[in-house]
Parts: C-alpha cells; structure tokens; sequence
C-alpha cells in the first residue's frame, strides 16, 4: 500500500505543525508576478526536508530554491521568501541582500524559524534594507519530529555536559556557565513545540531524594553564595533567617531538571506577554501538563535487554540514528544486493510492528505475508512457512516492489534479531537481568541465587563484554552498591578491560551507590516500580516513567519528588474527565494500538478525538523502551502523550559513553574531542549564533562566454514545464513594497501582517 507523505504528517501529531507552517509561510506569500524564490540556510533546510519533499515546494509557485551561504545571481525580477534561522549572520546577509544600489531580489519576506530577538529586529528596521521588506513573521518550528509521538533536540553531547565532572576545583564555576547556556538552548527548543500546539501547560519537575545536584550543579564553593551570618541558625523559620541563608542552601537543590523547568516556564510567559491569545484552554482538551525530568532518574532501562520490535533491533542491529539500516535484498533468485532502508512512520508495517514484542512481531509479520500471497493468487503449497523460506518467495514477486521490499526488510530484522538472541545467549542473560530489574524472579519470589546464575555468564567466552558491563551495572544497582571486593571479583570473572570498569563506575556520576561500606544503609527506593502487565518472562521489568505518567494522571505523583514550578491543578476534576480515566482500568497494554493510525475528520488535526496532552521530556538521553511506553500508555490512559529528549540512547552507546563520562567526552561518538574550552559568559545570542554558524560559499572566478549553441531548459523550468519562468537578470517587475512608517513600534505591527 502506498503511504503518501501528506497522510503521514496528517497522522503525525508532532509533524503536522512543521508541515502546515512551512507550507502556509510559502502558501502565503503571492507576488504580482505568481512566481517566487525560496531561500533557505543549512539548518532551515533541513528542517523543511523533513516535512516536504523538493517537488511539493515547487509545486507553490516556486521557481527555485537557493542557500543564503551560497553565492547567488542577482534576481530583481523575483520576490524572495526567506525561511532562516534568526542569527546575527543571517541578518547580515540579508541587509546585504538589499544594499542599493545593489539588490538581490524585488523584495524580500522573512520567515524566522523560532522568535527573531528584538536587538536583530532592530537591526533590519533601521538598514538599507528596510524598504524592500515586505513582511516578517516567527515560525517557532525548530525541533525534529522523529515520529508522531517522539521529538528530540538532537544535543547528544548533553549526557556530558550534565553529567560530567568538572576536570579541577577550579572549573566548576566555568563547567556550570556552560551547562546553564546549553539548558537555555534546549528550553528554546521545548518551548517552540509547546508553541506550535498552542499549549502552556502546568509543569513538574524531578527532584531526586537520594542524591545532590550532579556534575557541574554539585554544591561548590565557586558556585554558590556566601554563607549566611553566624547568627541566621537553621533553628529560625526560613523567612526570619532571611535571603542570604536562602541563596546559600538552594544550590542543594538546583537539579538539572528544575532548572531546564524554570527556564521553559520563563520563556512561555514571555511569550504569553507577545501573544495573550497564546495556550487559551480548550475546555473540550483540558490544560496540559509538562514533566521535566533526566537520566539519573532510571539508571536501570538503558542496560536491559528489551524484546520489543524496535528497541531490540536498535539494540542489536546496526541501525544509524534509529532509522537507517542497510540490508541484503533479494532481487532475484540467489540474486542479493545492499539495500538502505528509512525506518519511519511512513512505513505503516514499522508502526504496526515497533512496540510489539519480537513473537507477536514475527507472527503478525508471518500472518500479514501469507494474506498478501493469497490475496494476489500467488500462494502456493501449505504448511507454515519459516523466515527463510518468506524471505526466498519474494524474490519470486517481482511485480510487487513496494510490498517485496517492505515484507524483505521486516522479515531481515526479524531473523537476524533471534539469529542474535541464540547466538549471544540472550535467554539466560535476559532472566537475570529481568531478576535484578524487578527485584523479584519470574514466580515473584526473591532472587536468592543471582551470583549462582550470574557467575557463569561472566565467566563464559561466549557471551560478549559489552553484555557482561550491563550485567554487573545491573546487579550493583539491585544491590544498591557492593563492597569494593566483590566488585573487584566481578570485574575479575567478566575479564573486564579498564574502560569497562570505567563505564561501570561511572554510574557514580549519575546518582548510583557503586561502591557500598559496611556502615551504608539501605536507600529508600525512589520511585516505587508497578508491576508489569505482560506474558512474558523476560519482559517484566517496565520503565520508571511509566509509574511517573500513572501516578501523575491519578493526580498520585509525590509532590516532593516532583512539584510544580508554579501552578499546579486544582483537585477538581470534570466530569468528562473522570470518565476518560475510569476507562483505562480495564484496558491492558498489550492489546493497545498505537493512536497514530486514527484516520483523521476532514478539515481537523491530525488527531479525531480530542484528548489532554502530557509531555515528557529526559535531558541527557532517553531508550526505546521509555518511548514504547509514552505511545501504550497514551491509549491506556486516553491522553495524547508526547515524549522528547536531548538524544535516543541504545545500551551499547550508553556503555560507551559511561566510559569517557570521566574524561569529559573525549572519544565519544557525540563530541570526539571532548567538551570545547569554553569562551566565558557572553550574550545568548552570541552561543546561539555559533550553533547555527556556517561558513560563505566562494564568489564564482569569471568565466569566458562559450560559443554560442542551443539553449537548453533549465532543471528549473523541467519541473513544470515550459510555463515556469526561469529567474534572470532581464526579468523584472514593481514590488510594490510601499512606504513603511519611521516609529519602530509601527513597523513591527504591518511587518508581521500578511
């Protein structure tokens, strides 16, 4: 069946914001002449790739698509639509773009991807370029829409930046500079999807009971007030002892949770302040919810094996950045070649298959495959076709190229997936960890033989050392930490390299007991774990988040661990809503079908019912399993759930990265060459203009005209046809830009008017 790209971003709640913004900024710009340019810059293109593809572009009368860094002939026939990040470069290139006598196009409309600040705004009022500025608008539509439930900031070197110690004493002034100026450029990221859904949701964040701030928040000297006066005793109330004694002890509590949390709900006021429109409650929606937490608060999901369709092929296979991955296609009989696949919501078999566990997935996969035999009359012979024997019938279907090549991909994964799950002796791997996970065996008893079954597998040459890392990290934290000893014992029957022990060490950098005394005391748990709804034994063990979401919709969550930045709910609760939350209790997940195969009502959202919103968002990386849980639990609990993260992490990568966390990243896949030296305090517009920095094209060298021969049509004019004009210096028309009024306050006001 073939998926167009349009009913994808309809079903895609997250998507469909980036695709009708991006379309409406070019849908609205109408220049006497029909015809326009487009000019995009590296990030913004990116950006409009994922939502639409070149052909939908030009089919808006667009005649061609240009790069602001390149060097581009002068085109004053044309009007120009800009879609542009709001840097102090960009600005510059478009006051350049229109410096008489000297102008690039007849008139220019600027779309900025998230909200132009105002000293840039400025800037442009009062240059040359003024007059040919035909309106401008802020899109606020920087973020990646990985799929319909899922977004991510795509800042990996977060992980470090949180939660890697400062190198000396003299650095954590420096290192919480550093982490404070990334946070506000990840809370711009999360504030811009909360705007492009209209919503202002009450917000919560996670403040850990076990441990104190980490990494650079950790209390210092360097970083913290000086203390109060000797007689603000901590006996006084804690308004009597006054702002000093207050300043002094809050740095203990400065998590990175609360402070990403105060900072996304500082830029959603300032915006409410441009925009009083802005996050009205739906009465028929509900207000929404946003829950800011990070890694440390499960240290136990990134190390399990899980066997569920999309987090163990990420888990196992090699799969680029969750989405890419190369396989052996059968093209004929015995005829293979290398085929590179895109894992995403346009595959409506990746979306049925993903948060299946691996059996469901195959049989489904097996079940789906015979009725498409049987369907097109092809089916021959009984009996229960295997993998192998799938995999060799397409071959022999050729008039079926879509559906060979989705069915051959599916079927590979899968095969090679349980290949994997024998060969490495997953079984026995996955029961121990599942013990040490739950706390409980498979019968619900108390595992009182783990170091029986778990010897054995550290010792064998068979099982491979990245698995065994994940298998001590995991025993230590059942144990809540082991006696120096016994670690090294460990460490000893997996035959762990340095860097393994490394990896595992440097749990302590995330909150983690690694090492226990004698005198150490049992930690009380954190979050109390529900038991899991699912058949299978090596899949009991569920998320942390998954007890944080049910708490909070049963209004359950503790206020302590989690509290609010501001406002919280009130303790009434509608109606409707009561009957919305009694239904989940007869539901189970595993018969959940994923929300985003709701056919949507024509002339609405992407969605047809209309549910209360929660976010979620983990800085410093979040699992597949994590994500699998946010989309079952969204029919569970009738919500629409929308998770995000700095960064998707699988278990082999969070290894790997564990083990450089001490050296500050240094051989890391994310920054190889570690955390940069940073600059010292500077303006937030100076750091987000070196995020987005991108050097000029060269001015092409003049050239001696050719002879003269045929011309021939540009790629261009191919497009449409002969009808579409092709961009050159003799084409020209008015602008009719018109007059722009001198006070500044006026200039905004018609710039943003369409």
């Amino acid at each position: 069946m073939v998926v167009s790209l349009i009913t994808v971003l309809r079903e895609s709640a997250l998507a469909h914001p980036l695709h009708s913004e991006f379309l409406e900024a070019i849908r609205s710009v109408n220049p006497p002449g029909k015809w326009k340019i487009l000019v995009v810059d590296e990030h913004s293109q990116k950006l409009l790739g994922s939502v639409l593809k070149q052909f939908d572009i030009l089919e808006e009368n667009v005649t061609l698509i240009e790069s602001i860094s390149n060097y581009r002939e002068p085109q004053p026939g044309f009007e120009a639509v800009y879609l542009i990040m709001p840097t102090n470069q960009n600005v510059d290139r478009v006051m350049r773009d229109f410096s008489p006598p000297n102008t690039q196009y007849a008139a220019a409309h600027l779309f900025f991807i998230e909200g132009l600040p105002e000293p840039l705004f400025e800037r442009l009022a009062a240059s040359p370029a003024e007059p040919y500025l035909k309106g401008l608008k802020d899109l606020f539509v920087n973020f990646s829409a990985v799929e319909s439930q899922m977004f991510l900031t795509s800042s990996p070197e977060m992980f470090f930046t949180i939660y890697s110690p400062p190198k000396t004493e003299n650095e954590f002034k420096m290192a919480r500079d550093r982490l404070e100026e990334s946070l506000r450029f990840q809370s711009k990221i999360i504030t811009n999807i909360l705007i492009s859904l209209n919503e202002f949701p009450f917000i919560r964040y996670y403040t850990p009971n076990n441990h104190p701030p980490l990494g650079p928040l950790r209390p210092h000297t360097s970083t913290r007030p000086p203390p109060p006066k000797a007689d603000a005793g901590r006996w006084r109330t804690n308004l009597a002892r006054g702002a000093d004694a207050r300043a002094f002890e809050a740095v203990e509590s400065e998590y990175v949770a609360k402070l990403l949390a105060f900072m996304v709900q500082s830029n959603l006021e300032e915006h409410k302040k441009a925009d009083s429109a802005f996050g009205k409650v739906d009465s028929t929606r509900g207000r929404s919810t946003m829950i800011i937490t990070d890694r440390s608060m499960d240290t136990l999901a990134p190390f399990l094996h899980e066997f569920t369709y999309q987090a163990m092929a990420n888990d196992l296979l090699r799969i680029e950045d969750g989405t890419k991955y190369v396989y052996k296609f059968e093209a004929a009989a015995n005829s293979f070649e290398d085929k590179t696949a895109t894992l995403s919501d346009a595959d409506t078999l990746w979306t049925t298959l993903r948060h299946k566990h691996m059996q469901e997935a195959i049989n489904e996969l097996e079940a789906d495959f015979k009725k498409f035999l049987i369907e097109n009359a092809v089916f021959q012979g009984e009996g229960t076709a295997n993998l192998s024997d799938m995999r060799e019938m397409l071959a022999g279907l050729p008039q079926f190229q879509e559906q060979r090549e989705k069915f051959s991909l599916h079927l590979s994964m899968a095969q090679e997936c349980m290949a994997i799950f024998e060969r490495d002796k997953l079984p026995a791997l996955a029961n121990v960890e599942q013990n040490c996970a739950t706390g409980v065996t498979a019968e619900g008893k108390s595992p009182k033989k783990l170091v029986e079954e778990m010897v054995p597998l550290l010792d064998s040459r068979e099982v491979v050392n990245v698995n065994k890392v994940r298998l001590v990290a995991l025993y230590i934290q059942h144990r809540e930490g082991v006696p120096e000893e016994d670690k090294r014992r460990l460490y000893q029957h997996a035959r762990l390299s340095i860097s393994e022990q490394d990896a595992v060490n440097s749990l302590l950098h995330l909150g983690v007991r690694v090492t226990r005394a004698p005198t150490d005391k049992d930690q009380k748990k954190k979050i109390k774990q529900r038991p899991a709804d699912d058949d299978y034994d090596l899949s009991r063990f569920k998320p942390l988040l998954t007890s944080i979401i049910r708490e909070n919709v049963e209004n359950k969550l503790n206020m302590e661990m989690f509290p609010y930045v501001k406002e919280q709910p009130s303790a009434y609760v509608a109606p409707a809503t009561q009957q919305r939350m009694a239904a989940p209790q007869t539901a189970s997940l595993r018969s959940a079908k994923p929300s985003w195969h709701r056919s949507p009502r024509p002339g609405q959202g992407p969605v047809d019912k209309i549910k209360q919103r929660l976010f979620v968002f983990i800085a410093g990386g979040m699992t597949y399993s994590e994500v699998r849980e946010a989309y079952q639990l969204s029919q569970a609990l009738d919500k629409d759930i929308y998770i995000g993260s700095t960064h998707m992490i699988t278990p082999k990568q969070f290894v790997d990265d564990l083990k450089v966390l001490d050296l500050a990243g240094v051989g890391s896949k994310a920054m190889p060459n570690g955390i940069p030296e940073y600059p010292g305090q500077r303006p937030y517009q100076e750091f987000y203009d070196s995020k987005y920095y991108t050097q000029d094209g060269p001015r092409p060298q003049p050239k001696l005209a050719p002879p003269m021969q045929q011309k021939t049509k540009s790629a261009a004019s191919s497009v449409r046809g002969a009808s579409r004009p092709v961009p050159s210096e003799t084409d020209s028309f008015q602008s009719g830009t018109g007059s722009v009024v001198s006070a500044n306050g006026e200039k905004k006001k018609k710039w943003y008017k369409f």
